[in-house]
């Protein structure tokens, strides 16, 4: 087994570094072998044929940069497992941490604490903002709104396996059409595009070959394209003292934060992910 895994572990640092081979190693033997991580190593009995052919195949795959979530079908978000899609993004730890600061500032509400809290998730993909705010916040009341079909089609397989009860709505927040829309939330929520046009070239090529382009991109000359519409949404469907929050790109931090100011919400806070990367601003209207 460890002549296995080592031989897998070397193949993938051909184009991971060794921290990422790693994990990828660790998560591909525990979904094929059906064992617990701290088991992988210890293991001595010798492969199946069909456990062998199995992580080839997997191997084969990953070696053309196909992501590892596609190929196994399932990422880890917010202490659940998801499923995910070449329809959906692959749910990012930077992610978690908006999910862990919007539970915080629940909690730290009174009003919020003993209501029945209204919150929105634009954009929502795999449904993972959603569905673990519902799961952590169990007497809101969760929407989750996306353009496309085919992410819903996923993120109502997610909820119905994570026993998250939700509301989906099929549309376009820069072209908002839907009655359903029109309700009056406690917190609005949203990681919508934000990666710029030219900083393609700068991206791994699992990202730019399988991940879902419109879900990523935003043209170069409008970088807050998706900000201002969900802020302009925000103005007539959030209520008085409710929260806006948003994962952003960390080149625009400050840019963001001025737009939301010239719009009339008021203490906005620009706030930095594990890596000091400016990556969430949040912030009310009176």
């Amino acid at each position: 087994m460890n002549t296995a895994y080592q031989f897998y572990l070397e193949k993938l640092q051909s184009i991971y570094a060794l921290d990422e081979a790693q994990a990828i190693t660790n998560q591909v033997f525990e979904e094929v072998l059906l064992v617990k991580p701290h088991q992988i190593k210890m293991l001595n009995k010798p492969l199946s044929d069909g456990e062998e052919a199995n992580l080839m195949d997997i191997l084969n795959r990953l070696l053309k940069h196909e992501p590892m979530q596609y190929i196994l079908g399932n990422a880890w978000f917010y202490g659940n497992k998801f499923i995910v899609t070449p329809d959906t993004l692959i749910p990012r730890s930077e992610t978690e941490e908006l999910v862990e600061l919007i539970l915080n500032t629940v909690a730290n509400n009174e009003v919020l604490t003993n209501s029945n809290p209204k919150i929105i998730d634009i954009g929502t993909g795999s449904g993972c903002i959603a569905i673990s705010l519902k799961l952590n916040l169990p007497h809101a009341h969760v929407w989750a709104l996306d353009k496309s079909a085919a992410a819903l089609v996923i993120a109502k397989q997610n909820a119905k396996e994570l026993n998250a009860e939700i509301q989906f709505i099929e549309d376009d927040i820069l072209n908002i059409k839907q009655a359903e829309t029109a309700q009056v939330f406690d917190i609005i929520v949203s990681n919508p595009p934000y990666i710029l046009e030219n900083e393609q070239e700068n991206m791994h090529e699992n990202v730019l070959a399988f991940e879902p382009h419109q879900a990523l991109f935003v043209a170069n000359n409008k970088p807050l394209l998706f900000y201002e519409a969900i802020a302009n949404y925000a103005l007539k469907y959030l209520k008085t003292n409710g929260y806006l929050f948003f994962e952003i790109n960390q080149a625009f931090g400050p840019q963001t934060s001025d737009m939301l100011k010239q719009k009339g919400f008021t203490n906005v806070k620009l706030l930095q992910d594990i890596n000091g990367n400016d990556r969430m601003v949040m912030c009310y209207i009176l």
